[in-house]
């Protein structure tokens, strides 16, 4: 029988799991180690969904009045939102427009290589995780 771990258990996996080689190739020129929840937001919702189920969020990431990117989160089925990569933001980013987004069916369109890397690594810190849905 697996032991059982909780929601602190796979956030310690997953930021030690956080690489330079599971950033998002948008943000890997700016990625370093002392700031490594950066370019993890996409990948890191979906394993927290993998695991708890819920809603994916997304919203756009602004930069003094410009738009750079998005970032993603968790809305737990409680209602709670979970946000476990928030702190890559420390330049005085806003996340605006944020909306529930419907997960795709099967293998991601991008980053999938990506997620099952940080994945792996969250499996071999906790164990068997549940299957993507």
């Amino acid at each position: 029988m697996t032991t059982p771990w909780n929601l602190l258990d796979l956030d310690r996996a997953l930021r030690a799991g956080w690489a330079a080689d599971t950033c998002s190739p948008d943000d890997q020129a700016d990625w370093q180690a002392d700031n490594p929840a950066w370019g993890h937001c996409d990948i890191t919702a979906l394993i927290v969904n993998d695991v708890f189920g819920g809603d994916l969020m997304v919203g756009e990431v602004h930069l003094d009045g410009t738009q750079h990117g998005f970032h993603w989160w968790n809305r737990l089925t409680s209602g709670v939102e979970l946000d476990l990569t928030r702190e890559q933001f420390r330049r005085g980013q806003t996340v605006t427009a944020s909306r529930v987004v419907t997960r795709p069916p099967g293998p991601l369109p991008r980053r999938w290589e990506e997620y099952l890397l940080l994945r792996e690594r969250v499996i071999k810190r906790l164990g068997p995780l549940p299957e993507p849905s």
